[in-house]
């Protein structure tokens, strides 16, 4: 089993000093942060929420579920002590690819939809965080509608 606990993501940690199963670790925590941002953004949390958050952790990235809540507990914790999504957006945006970002949109789209409203506070979150994962206001809107099953026409 992978200890999330020894991760760091820290701003200023150099790339090269960090091995390849670190850094995806890494990405996995901030990954994991974003999500709970998005679904604590109306200050609650539903059991609907948490089961999307560990659905898609385990999909996105192969885990069993006493790793999913290994790091959904360190997630909560580091997104606690932080002051705000940047340094995990950031380390998302050194890390992933414009396409593998629009899966993290579509996955924010799913945790707010997980209980089937669009709350104020999660649309201005979401709107902030497509910025800071430099996505256009084209790419959030066209995640939200593929996540609530509508035909995006390009």
């Amino acid at each position: 089993m992978f200890n999330f606990k020894k991760l760091l993501i820290e701003p200023g940690i150099a790339s090269a000093s960090v091995s390849k199963q670190e850094e995806f670790g890494r990405v996995q925590v901030a990954t994991c942060v974003i999500l709970l941002e998005v679904a604590t953004a109306d200050d609650e949390i539903s059991n609907e929420e948490k089961s999307t958050i560990a659905e898609i952790l385990m999909h996105k990235f192969q885990l069993p579920q006493d790793a999913i809540d290994e790091l959904m507990e360190l997630a909560a914790e580091k997104r606690e002590a932080s002051v705000g999504l940047w340094q995990f957006t950031n380390l998302i945006n050194e890390t992933f690819s414009r396409e593998e970002k629009m899966k993290i949109l579509e996955s924010t789209w799913e945790v707010i939809y997980a209980d089937e409203r669009l709350d104020k506070y999660e649309d201005y979150l979401i709107r902030r965080l497509s910025k800071l994962l430099r996505l256009h206001h084209e790419e959030m809107i066209a995640a939200k509608l593929k996540v609530r099953g509508k035909v995006v026409v390009s």
